[in-house]
């Protein structure tokens, strides 16, 4: 499979520029997702690959080919859209044809790619039926089965889940992800759902403002965070992010927040921190520890009273009051069901997981 390089990308519309001297490689057979809110510039990107819209400046290369310049149908490539895309006159099986209609392939051709793809999506029984008379989550099967009779070497999906519900795009995600550990295909995927980027994506490039924030593998991203940005849009609930400062003393180097201590001794830093700098400091609730769990390396441990509780089946998150704000604690169900506002609970916070940024700039310390 080609490796897909975006060189140097700027994409403007007037003096609004959407995309900033971006670059990109997305290596060979590999699933990456962008990921990022509402304008954030991963749809464009997107188009871009697949020749929809015009670069404003920099390359595009698939392989050894410039693809810049091309038209989408010269480029080697299937996108698979938000709005299924179907042809509402056409059966299941006139759909799959029609993605091979350019190719001017020979019918029996054309009989072995309908069949293998309809085999592998498990939409055989389908085949005679219109759009109309399908599913949401098997007219999404057709639009990925019209894309995948073309045999191309790079696929484009275009947040293909977004209307399905809850149940379906669990289901979705799942099917994707096994077609391409089956077919070891390039897939570009764009989301702005950061659940389908942890679950589907071998490597994540998460984006704000027309950059890449940061480039990695979901535990990169998520273990990680190279910024603010990053530390609070991935993870839910999401990143506790506190502000502090630094104190330096005797050999011992401690935040302060909100009146409460941490032990920044054990803290891998990246860039050594100054006496007095201003930090936040980034808790995930998932890693603090509560009455009755050993914490042996906690880096501060604190009683703080209890606002509310959120109870979601299996998980439970607990709201605790630190200082103007709140601090979200994962913890196990039957014990946040016995808490009560204003009840007061001891946590302790591993300094194995501390996040530390600088507080003027937003970069990982």
């Amino acid at each position: 499979m080609p490796r897909v390089q975006f060189e140097d990308i700027i994409k403007s519309y007037g003096r609004f520029t959407v995309l900033k001297n971006l670059d990109l490689t997305v290596e060979d057979g590999e699933f990456l997702v962008l990921l990022g809110p509402s304008g954030c510039g991963k749809t464009t990107l997107l188009n871009l690959l697949a020749g929809l819209l015009d670069v404003s400046a920099g390359r595009i290369t698939i392989g050894e080919r410039d693809v810049t310049d091309l038209d989408p149908k010269d480029r080697g490539l299937a996108m698979v859209f938000q709005s299924y895309a179907l042809y509402p006159t056409k059966t299941v099986e006139g759909n799959l044809r029609f993605g091979l209609s350019a190719q001017k392939l020979d019918r029996a051709e054309v009989d072995r790619r309908v069949a293998w793809a309809a085999k592998l999506l498990q939409i055989e029984p389908l085949l005679a039926r219109k759009p109309a008379q399908l599913s949401g989550g098997q007219r999404q099967r057709v639009a990925i089965g019209r894309a995948l009779v073309k045999q191309v070497p790079v696929f484009l999906f275009d947040e293909p889940l977004s209307n399905l519900d809850a149940k379906l795009r669990t289901e979705m995600r799942l099917e994707i992800k096994k077609l391409h550990d089956e077919l070891k295909s390039t897939i570009v995927y764009v989301t702005h759902d950061q659940i389908e980027a942890m679950t589907m994506a071998t490597k994540i490039a998460v984006m704000d403002g027309g950059v890449i924030q940061q480039l990695g593998t979901p535990d990169e991203i998520y273990t990680r965070p190279q910024n603010l940005f990053v530390a609070g849009f991935i993870g839910s609930p999401a990143m506790n992010l506190r502000r502090g400062t630094v104190t330096k003393s005797n050999g011992s180097v401690r935040a302060t927040v909100d009146g409460h201590e941490f032990d920044l001794g054990a803290y891998p830093f990246e860039t050594a921190p100054t006496d007095g700098q201003p930090i936040v400091v980034g808790l995930r609730p998932e890693h603090f520890g509560v009455p009755g769990e050993a914490v042996p390396d906690a880096a501060g441990s604190f009683e703080l009273p209890v606002q509310y509780t959120e109870r979601t089946g299996a998980d439970a998150t607990g709201y605790l009051r630190l200082g103007d704000g709140l601090l979200a604690v994962r913890m196990d169900p039957e014990r946040s069901g016995a808490l009560r506002q204003g009840n007061t609970i001891r946590v302790a916070y591993p300094g194995s997981r501390l996040n530390v940024f600088d507080a003027t700039t937003g970069q990982r310390l």
